[in-house]
């Protein structure tokens, strides 16, 4: 896809959306903002726009909104959609699957129809490694792995999605990329945007940097029991720029003959919990006041990437470690507190 082409960014003031946002914009696309700030804020929002060479468009909204929709894609050209508009916690949809089923679902059938309408031609859309649920012989998985039966509606929702585009892509001349996230983690090198959620935090890094700072009192191992070298998770660390840096890739790749472009995005490294949490004091000198706790519902033991297919179909390649991570995270956050972002 040529440069100067306009891009609409759902959940584009998010944690990763805002990251892709900067990744695009500083390769010369347009970006046109979706977002209803319900997993982000107004001032990481004003922090985002001090990364960026001009301001995108944005429009503050859901994307179950139809008129909303309508009114983004009539009065803006849309070359292609970068769709991260979704609830993606895994407890929380345990909790509340009805939520989680009427936004992810509910909302991309929309955002498609407005795409079939409009002839846009070109989707990227946020998947997840939860798609492969528990692997029965391998925890390295690859696009070719089997899909398992997801641990959680989160991960069902993902599964759907993904099931939805390829039966859209039969039925239209459109280009679709799934890219299956593995764990996101980290931060802007520069600390100006980062992972805020909403409440207390569901993934583990915004967790250890809160109790680092001391907003959390102690931070929650769930399990120990796990059939893993320490007995806690195991998981495929990506730092989120890599992660970014994918998507201004996916929307330029040629498709040639697999439509939709299934990839798995991860190092293809497994660190555990404690691995990560050493990680962290090691990296900035701190010690993180934690504790065990009962496994969590919708918990995979361990799950890691084959990165190999996107490395080549791509040419991408993480190059960030998980030390880099840690550090930048820590830094976005006492960014974050010093600026009173909540």
């Amino acid at each position: 896809m040529n440069k100067g082409k306009t891009i609409l960014v759902t959940g584009g003031a998010g944690y990763i959306g805002s990251h892709t946002v900067v990744e695009l914009m500083n390769a010369g696309y347009s970006v046109v903002i979706l977002d209803n700030f319900s997993n982000t804020s107004k001032e990481v929002y004003a922090s985002l726009l001090s990364l960026l060479p001009s301001e995108p468009i944005l429009f503050e909204g859901s994307v179950l909104d139809y008129n909303l929709l309508d009114l983004i894609f009539k009065a803006h050209k849309i070359d292609a959609v970068i769709h991260f508009a979704a609830f993606k916690a895994v407890g929380e949809s345990v909790e509340n699957p009805l939520m989680y089923y009427e936004n992810n679902i509910t909302g991309l059938i929309r955002l498609l129809a407005m795409m079939e309408d409009n002839e846009v031609k070109k989707i990227v859309f946020s998947s997840s490694c939860t798609v492969y649920g528990i692997p029965e012989n391998e925890i390295c998985v690859s696009e070719s792995t089997p899909l398992g039966i997801p641990n959680s509606p989160y991960g069902q929702t993902k599964q759907m999605g993904e099931q939805i585009i390829q039966d859209f892509c039969k039925s239209n001349d459109i280009e679709a990329v799934l890219l299956r996230y593995f764990n996101p983690v980290g931060a802007h090198e520069s600390a100006k945007i980062g992972e805020l959620p909403n409440g207390v935090p569901n993934n583990i890094l915004p967790f250890i940097t809160q109790t680092a700072f001391g907003e959390r009192e102690e931070l929650k191992v769930f399990g120990n029991d796990y059939d893993t070298k320490d007995g806690t998770c195991v998981r495929d660390f990506i730092h989120v720029v890599d992660v970014a840096e994918a998507h201004v890739k996916a929307l330029e790749v040629e498709q040639k003959s697999e439509n939709p472009l299934i990839l798995n995005l991860g190092t293809g490294k497994g660190s555990s919990v404690l691995e990560l949490i050493t990680a962290f004091e090691d990296a900035n000198g701190i010690k993180i006041n934690w504790s065990f706790a009962d496994r969590r519902q919708g918990d995979v033991p361990a799950i890691l990437a084959n990165p190999e297919k996107a490395e080549k179909i791509l040419n991408w390649k993480t190059k960030r470690t998980i030390t880099d991570a840690v550090r930048d995270a820590w830094n976005w956050e006492k960014y974050r507190m010093e600026n009173e972002m909540d």
